[in-house]
């Protein structure tokens, strides 16, 4: 029954452990070695049908799972690729182990649970960060730790896999932290300032018209002036990095000035050179020496100019226009009733419902990327914005009964 787990070995595989380094077979301090092997805990014991059917589901998820990693090594290269083969790989060796426990029992293949067959799905059509996100949850809540049938190495195996799992996983969340920070929180601010704008102009009573064109408004005014904060925002935050850039004035200064008498020294102390360092620059600067031996603090325009993927800028316009569309596709969402019509407390109601589904969406998707709960996430952002809203629109009913 063990060619099982061989046949759905990746080709690549054991090219990928080889290249990621040998595997351990450190004693555990129970005395067990870290291969793999069966428990020798009572070895010739019956297992009860329980123990079957929970060591079968074991053995459907480790399949599952391995299927996973493989799917998601589809879309990736190098390093990566081959880490996550060896994942899958080591997902091979528990399922050779649960299938060496059932021996005859193992029978037809059983469904993986849903999370896994989730997970699964997900790699196959999207193969993106969230499924590294969901991935570390899964093996951070592996049961193993407190299976007696598991060996000590099983269970330290997915302890150190949620760990492999959390660095891919980083890397894809630095890639798109800016983007989707700004996606998120465009979002909620929309959804939230119109939903509370809505709320508090309906409270008031004045008309369904009114409110529709308030929350209209609202969700102009939002938009245009969140993307003009981020255009001044990056364009500043530009204009910052371009003036903490050395230029070459001492390059060009350096032939004129006075040898004895200059501040040429306390250009590169302020730069944060030491002063044994800054002093040598001064020397090779005034042309006492006619080597360039430390030129890491001083801007050299001859060579390109690099610049990390994960820390750009972006330019002010694309911040801009991300953020106006992002706030007006959150804002948009508390009209909805009133564009189609609906008025009163009914249009109220479908609104807040429209939105809080939308916050716990966003709530969902944050907790995803920060490996958390989605659930408590998406929670949080719920209360806060129908907090917000309920606030605003007592508020409106007290101004509307001083107005009246």
């Amino acid at each position: 029954m063990s060619q099982h787990a061989k046949s759905d070995r990746h080709p690549d595989a054991g090219k990928a452990i080889a290249d990621l380094g040998p595997a351990s077979n450190t004693p555990a301090p129970n005395g067990a070695v870290h291969n793999g092997a069966v428990p020798n805990a009572a070895p010739n014991a019956v297992p009860t049908a329980a123990d079957i059917k929970r060591w079968r589901q074991y053995l459907a998820d480790e399949r599952a799972e391995a299927a996973v990693y493989r799917d998601l090594a589809q879309n990736r290269s190098g390093e990566e690729r081959a880490i996550l083969l060896a994942l899958a790989e080591a997902e091979g060796r528990h399922e050779a182990h649960w299938l060496k426990l059932l021996g005859d029992q193992a029978g037809k293949p059983r469904h993986a649970s849903l999370r896994s067959r989730l997970l699964g799905f997900l790699a196959r059509h999207f193969g993106s960060v969230f499924v590294l996100a969901l991935a570390q949850r899964a093996e951070g809540r592996s049961p193993y730790t407190k299976e007696p049938s598991a060996t000590p190495a099983m269970a330290a195996d997915e302890q150190i896999h949620e760990e492999v799992v959390r660095g891919l996983a980083t890397r894809g969340r630095n890639r798109l932290a800016g983007t989707f920070r700004a996606a998120v929180f465009g979002a909620n601010d929309g959804l939230v300032s119109n939903l509370s704008l809505v709320m508090g102009m309906a409270a008031t009573g004045v008309g369904s018209t009114v409110v529709l064109l308030s929350g209209i408004a609202g969700l102009l005014a939002g938009a245009f002036s969140m993307g003009a904060g981020e255009f001044v925002s990056v364009r500043s935050q530009r204009e910052l990095l371009a003036a903490t850039l050395p230029t070459q004035v001492t390059l060009a200064a350096a032939p004129q000035l006075d040898i004895e008498h200059n501040e040429l020294l306390l250009v590169y102390l302020a730069r944060g050179m030491s002063r044994e360092s800054a002093e040598h620059r001064v020397a090779e600067r005034m042309g006492l020496f006619t080597c360039d031996c430390d030129p890491s603090l001083s801007l050299r325009p001859e060579l390109p100019k690099t610049e990390d993927e994960h820390e750009a800028v972006g330019t002010a316009w694309g911040a801009a226009l991300s953020s106006f569309c992002f706030f007006a596709s959150g804002a948009i969402v508390p009209i909805i009733p009133f564009i189609f019509g609906m008025t009163g407390l009914g249009a109220l109601v479908v609104a807040a419902v429209l939105v809080g589904i939308a916050l716990l969406a966003t709530g969902g998707v944050v907790g995803l990327l920060s490996g958390t709960s989605p659930l408590t996430r998406g929670l949080r952002q719920l209360a806060i914005g129908l907090g917000a809203a309920g606030v605003t629109y007592l508020l409106g009913m007290a101004f509307g009964a001083v107005i009246a």
